[in-house]
């Protein structure tokens, strides 16, 4: 009976045996062993050597893509300019229109940076990047004023140095360490400033405006009238009152009174040179003659319909 039972598991051991050699293979071992490898894992082995085997196919189709890409760039720009040589005769003849319409105005704006002293580095770093505002929007204007940069020095000078190397190459403008007084004759000098009560209705153009580089949020509030008055000078405001109604105080930046002065040389028109360029946070909104803001009559009909041309130009004359 014990031998039966011997032979009957030993039978059982090989049929199992037979039946796991369609799901499993023997495999050696680097240290000469054998493992038996499933069907999963023979699949995985040969799906990566056939990767690996396919390597250099694949190098070589990524290195076609590429060149066709390439090839691709250099025909769509050879079109481009081909293209651009049978306009180029106009685009020429245009850009040269543009610049002969770019007139250059004999109007002086100065910017007196003698306030050093009186802000923080983080206001100076602010009248820093209003000055190269200024800068970057006189050099595209249409009217581009002859801009002075005078009393440069301290906090400012140390500012532009380290943020702004590039200043020392700037064209079209005179930089100055002396104060304006020193470079623009006296009777020759207007200071724009709010608090001044005399209201600026036309530049003169023999005039040098004078904007004061300060940034100081209303700590040291009249202070440029003041300077204005001790110095002799003419003093004045631009005409924003008149034109526009704001939600903010009237103290604009250095850049917005400049930018502001490039509108008007273009526009002829202080409401549109205002609107052109005040930000919206300071909530302008536009003056009638008759003194009502235009805001009010849009209040009236928020809650309508927008109104069509006609009806627009029937309740204006009304």
């Amino acid at each position: 009976m014990a031998d039966e039972s011997v032979k009957s598991e030993a039978s059982a051991q090989q049929e199992k045996e037979d039946g796991d050699n369609g799901s499993s293979q023997k495999t050696e071992s680097r240290d000469g062993e054998n493992q038996t490898v499933s069907k999963r894992q023979r699949k995985k082995l040969l799906k990566q050597q056939k990767w690996e085997g396919e390597r250099d196919l694949r190098k070589q189709k990524r290195k076609e893509k590429k060149q066709q890409r390439r090839q691709q760039r250099h025909n769509h720009h050879h079109q481009e300019e081909e293209e651009e040589d049978e306009e180029g005769g106009e685009a020429q003849n245009a850009r040269k229109r543009l610049r002969r319409d770019v007139t250059p105005s004999s109007l002086r704006l100065v910017v007196d940076c003698s306030f050093d002293n009186l802000m923080l580095i983080k206001d100076v770093r602010k009248l820093h990047r209003q000055v190269q505002r200024c800068y970057a929007e006189n050099r595209r204007a249409l009217h581009p004023v002859q801009f002075y940069l005078t009393s440069l020095g301290g906090q400012l000078k140390q500012s532009m140095d380290e943020k702004d190397k590039g200043w020392v190459n700037w064209k079209d403008i005179t930089i100055k360490t002396e104060h304006y007084s020193e470079v623009v004759a006296q009777e020759e000098l207007v200071y724009l400033t709010s608090d001044s009560p005399n209201v600026l209705e036309e530049l003169d153009h023999k005039k040098a405006y004078v904007i004061g580089g300060l940034v100081d949020h209303n700590h040291h509030k009249g202070i440029t009238f003041e300077r204005a008055k001790e110095l002799g000078i003419d003093h004045a405001q631009l005409p924003l009152s008149t034109f526009v109604k704001m939600n903010s105080r009237k103290v604009l930046a250095v850049n917005h009174v400049f930018e502001i002065v490039l509108a008007y040389l273009e526009k002829s028109s202080w409401q549109e040179a205002f609107f052109t360029v005040l930000p919206q946070r300071k909530g302008a909104v536009a003056v009638s003659q008759d003194g009502t803001t235009v805001q009010g009559k849009e209040e009236e009909d928020s809650d309508s319909d927008p109104d069509t041309p006609d009806q627009t130009e029937k309740r204006t004359q009304t």
